[in-house]
């Protein structure tokens, strides 16, 4: 059937099914911007304007568009840069979307700046609040929602022809009102000073810009530091085609999984006759079908430290989404009624799905058949187990006047990034192997994946475009393999994408685990002894099993530098979904456990919170505690921590958070008339990792092309991160130019140099030094055309390269004559010496310098009922030199927000059958914009010396202390400690009834 409506302004007319959604039916005829996230309307990046209101494109048929008027963002601003025929200029949303860096991922973006113009329209003057409200409905997994606020409020105050600040002063970086600043005569104000969502007070929230402390060493650099916009921000802003699924092919077919009913059971017989028989189906493939090779999902650097213990398809299925076969037909629908027609007969084996039954005798074994290795004990249901000991443990708990022992409990949560997992797969014009995924380890995918489907790495292509978030989910081989396998045997095009339900309860998630505190403590305040025992769910599959609960213990326990420290853990399977790699890889589970247990200690012993965690933890140049017991990728070796501004980070911290005035003081522990609340405070000291030592490596070229800009191709994986960016910006620094000099191109294993991936929070820390070492290559042939160029002039002394700087797009000598980038590339490329002006480097750190941070927060608690509002989250981190801190403070406050979901609200529920409960958003709770509290971003500048221009890592420390703070909050509040996350209410409540 034919319709015909207004899109973006232009009568159009549409073929369609009659069943077709909105969204279909858009992006069926190239309106990308129109992002799928979910089935059920709760994602809301589906998000369009229909006759100016706000509609979920997935959730109308396309049909019911007729004859009105549909807005996606392709609409919103005009063409950019078409050359002669000149640039329209953006809408005031999408420019101050990009200025702010409100952009991180950007796959929810344009959904958020539809939202705003439909409340713009409406309200030109929106309060936070109304801006909250209004794009309530779409769900971000990486911003914490702070930067598109400001954004909207920004653009705002634009159209109705206001200032606004710059984002990057001349006299600074300005710092957001309230911080460091006298408490209120009141003392409730929130953070910023203002009265939040219900004021109309919205300037302070138009600058992006966190509060710093700089490092003096970057007081001369001009990229470096500096809130440069992120290089794809344009393209996203106007929704063009960038991620994996925004691309046509000619005959591509729709794979689709048939997942298990059953927890564990044997496939006695399955029958794919009618299947194959249906019109429209072009293959049905089961474990009869394909060759039987044994492979980790983990994409990790060979070889691969976890278990082997993955088939693409098994006669034996090990939880409720496990696969049983696999369909290719011409359209969704046909492939689902493909799956409908397939007849399994399942012999049912007894299940397990607590990891503190696994062990026992009669447990029934997950990983028993023969071809699995690497496993510690298949017949003890044991992926995986540690140990090391640091000192004499028995010994330091003799030494201790006190010993506190307490278990806590970690749950599943899951990534939940808003594009699920996507692949399509072809046949390129060289019988290649082609694979466009959304993943964070393209160079693994390719080398896990070529035994797997039978090709060499030669012969198999990876591209990764544009990512709509990871945290980690996507560190996994998990779907690639699937549409491999169907290409191979059909020949055509190949789409495979997860449903939201599948992303939850098929997909990966952080691994579950209960630990056992046992520490030792003299009463002058010293920790002489501290043990962890980790016991870690890995779910079905073993992929993450042994570096995940490696690094609970390896970062967590590392930050009390106690003389005796001892570690031991047991990853075991079970019949639950596998857990696998989420942003803070274990260090997380390891401070839910740590910092709590040192507030109870101190609570119990009468110690200042502060001043105890900080007279017990590394300081600078303190041997890392664990780096010679334990290492994640290769062999333990000494490290020193050479940088640590853990002591500043908890001073200004506090300061901010208003802890002197707030902490023990009754007065505002209750809220005037409302006996029943009560408000507490909390904080947590965490530190985590930069690289994996000694194994990660990262690569990068640079070259120069003929009007005096530069390709830039990086291995590593942009997740939203900002990566690119700031590559981009490290390689500007060194070469004299501007970050839009740049061309950058990553993670195409065809073009792009090697890189292990995005993970371990590395990129900043490794490809940087690798794009740094490439940069200087490069900075040292211009120099040297640049010399023989100048020694030309007559009149003036001769200059050797080492007498050039290179500055503003140019090259200059001391006596202020200069040479443009351009002439200098023409020269080198057509008239003199021709040459390409090009260098390469790779990078292998020799140590892992540790970022630190304090995490603060305040809650409001209802004793009658248990509930509780977050009312602030404070992060002050010490990431040595911050590169671009725009785009680093919005990882601080994403990873904030998605850190308080786990440990306020998210947990993965199951039956007593195993199966997966709340499989969608809604019933799994994570926050949205008007929902979040108060977020306040410090950093604290340290200079890491092996790192490029001092950097250390950002991406992973907001997930460690949120949780822990929130923990130590509570009892604060309360005084009762909620041991096992989420912090629910009617735990709380609960325990109040207990107490």
């Amino acid at each position: 059937m034919k319709i015909d409506f207004t899109l973006n302004g232009q009568p159009t007319t549409f073929e369609i099914a009659p069943h077709d959604t909105l969204l279909r039916a858009l992006r069926n005829h190239g309106i990308w911007g129109v992002k799928f996230g979910d089935e059920a309307g709760m994602s809301g990046s589906d998000t369009v304007l229909l006759d100016d209101d706000p509609v979920l494109a997935g959730m109308i048929l396309a049909a019911q568009v007729a004859g009105r008027d549909v807005l996606t963002i392709e609409g919103v601003g005009g063409a950019q840069e078409r050359g002669w025929r000149g640039t329209q200029p953006l809408h005031p949303l999408q420019t101050a979307f990009i200025e702010t860096g409100a952009i991180q991922c950007g796959y929810e973006s344009p959904a958020f700046i539809l939202c705003a113009l439909a409340l713009l329209r409406k309200n030109p003057s929106p309060t936070e609040a109304e801006v909250r409200e209004a794009i309530a409905g779409v769900l971000s997994r990486d911003t914490g929602y702070v930067k598109p606020v400001q954004a909207i409020l920004r653009a705002a105050a634009v159209m109705r022809g206001e200032d606004v600040p710059p984002i990057e002063s001349a006299g600074g970086i300005p710092l957001p009102i309230g911080l460091f600043t006298p408490p209120a005569p009141q003392d409730d104000l929130p953070l910023g000073g203002s009265d939040n969502r219900g004021g109309t007070d919205t300037r302070v929230r138009t600058t992006p810009m966190p509060t710093m402390t700089l490092a003096p060493e970057t007081e001369n650099l001009r990229q470096v530091g500096k809130p440069r916009i992120k290089v794809d921000a344009r393209k996203l802003i106007q929704g063009k085609p960038a991620y994996t699924d925004d691309i046509e092919h000619r005959g591509m077919l729709v794979a689709k999984v048939l997942w298990s009913p059953v927890a564990h059971a044997l496939i006695k017989h399955i029958d794919v006759s009618k299947a194959r028989a249906l019109e429209g189906v072009h293959a049905v493939l089961t474990h009869h079908d394909l060759p039987r090779i044994v492979y980790t999902t983990s994409g990790q650097s060979d070889p691969e430290p976890g278990p082997h213990d993955n088939f693409s398809l098994d006669y034996k299925v090990r939880y409720v989404g496990d696969r049983v076969a696999m369909v290719a037909a011409e359209t969704e629908a046909i492939a689902r009624q493909a799956l409908e027609l397939i007849e399994v007969e399942y012999e049912e084996l007894p299940a397990i799905f607590d990891p503190r039954e696994s062990m026992q005798p009669d447990a029934p074994l997950l990983h028993d058949e023969p071809e699995s290795w690497h496993i510690e004990d298949k017949n003890r249901n044991l992926a995986a187990t540690i140990e090391w000991e640091v000192g004499d443990i028995k010994a330091g708990f003799v030494q201790a006047d006190r010993i506190f022992e307490r278990t806590y409990y970690s749950p599943k949560v899951q990534q939940t990034p808003i594009e699920p997992h996507v692949c399509t797969t072809w046949w390129d014009e060289d019988d290649r192997l082609v694979i466009r995924t959304s993943t964070q380890v393209p160079f693994h995918v390719r080398r896990i994946l070529a035994p797997v489907v039978g090709l060499p790495e030669k012969r198999i292509r990876v591209i990764k475009p544009r990512i709509g978030g990871g945290f980690g989910v996507k560190q996994e081989v998990m779907i690639e393999d699937v549409a491999a396998h169907l290409t191979i045997v059909t020949g055509r095009p190949v789409r495979f994408e997860y449903t939201r339900e599948e992303e939850f309860y098929t997909s990966r998630s952080r691994h579950p685990m209960y630990i056992t505190m046992r520490t030792g403590v003299t009463n002058d305040g010293r920790i002489v002894a501290n043990d962890m025992y980790a016991l870690s769910n890995t779910g079905a599959y073993g992929a993450h099993a042994l570096t995940v609960a490696g690094n609970t213990g390896h970062k967590a326990m590392a930050l009390y530098n106690a003389p005796n420290i001892h570690f031991r853990t047991e990853i075991v399977y079970t019949n639950t979904p596998p857990s696998g790699a989420y942003r803070g890889y274990g260090v997380p589970q390891g401070f839910w456990a740590l910092d709590p247990h040192i507030e109870w200690i101190c609570r119990e012993m009468g110690f200042d919170p502060i001043e105890f965690r900080l007279n017990n933890a590394v300081k600078a140049g303190d041997l890392h505690p664990i780096s010679k017991a334990w290492n994640e990728g290769r062999e333990a070796s000494p490290e020193y921590i050479k940088t640590c501004g853990l002591e500043d980070c908890v001073r200004q911290g506090a300061e901010a958070i208003r802890w002197y005035d707030r902490f023990g003081n009754e007065d505002w522990h209750r809220v005037p008339g409302k006996p029943h609340l009560r408000r507490g405070i909390g904080l947590a000291a965490v530190m985590q990792g930069t690289s994996i030592p000694r194994l990660d490596m990262g690569a990068a070229s640079i070259k120069m092309n003929d009007d005096g800009s530069f390709n830039l191709l990086v291995g590593a994986t942009d997740l939203g991160t900002g990566s690119d960016t700031v590559l981009a910006q490290i390689a500007a620094e060194v070469l004299g130019c501007e970050v839009m000099d740049f061309i950058t191109y990553s993670s195409d294993t065809d073009f792009t140099p090697f890189d292990k991936g995005a993970y371990a929070s590395s990129t900043t820390y490794i490809s940087g030094r690798a794009t740094l070492i490439a940069a200087e290559q490069v900075a040292g042939q211009i120099k040297q055309v640049a010399a023989r160029m100048f020694n030309k002039d007559e009149g003036y002394d001769p200059v050797t390269p080492d007498d050039l700087e290179l500055r503003d797009q140019g090259v200059w000598t001391m006596d202020g004559r200069r040479i443009t980038h351009r002439e200098i590339a023409l020269n080198s490329l057509h008239h003199e010496h021709q040459h390409q002006i090009m260098g390469i480097g790779s990078y292998v750190s020799p140590e892992s310098p540790p970022p630190f941070a304090a995490q603060f927060a305040t809650v409001t608690l209802d004793i009658e009922t248990g509930q509780f509002t977050v009312d602030e989250l404070i992060m002050a981190v010490d990431s040595g030199v911050i590169i671009n801190p725009v785009t680093a403070s919005g990882q601080i406050e994403g990873g904030m927000v998605q850190a308080l979901g786990y440990g306020h609200c998210e947990e993965m529920a199951f039956d007593e059958n195993g199966s997966m409960l709340n499989r969608q958003f809604g019933p799994y709770k994570i926050y949205r914009a008007d929902e979040t509290p108060e977020l306040g971003v410090i950093f604290v500048e340290t200079y890491e010396e092996s790192g490029p221009f001092g950097a250390k890592a950002v991406a992973e420390i907001p997930m460690d202390g949120v949780g822990p703070a929130l923990a130590n909050a509570v009892y604060d509040a309360a005084g009762v400690w909620i041991t096992d996350a989420p912090i629910l209410p009617e735990k709380v409540w609960s325990a109040l009834r207990e107490k």
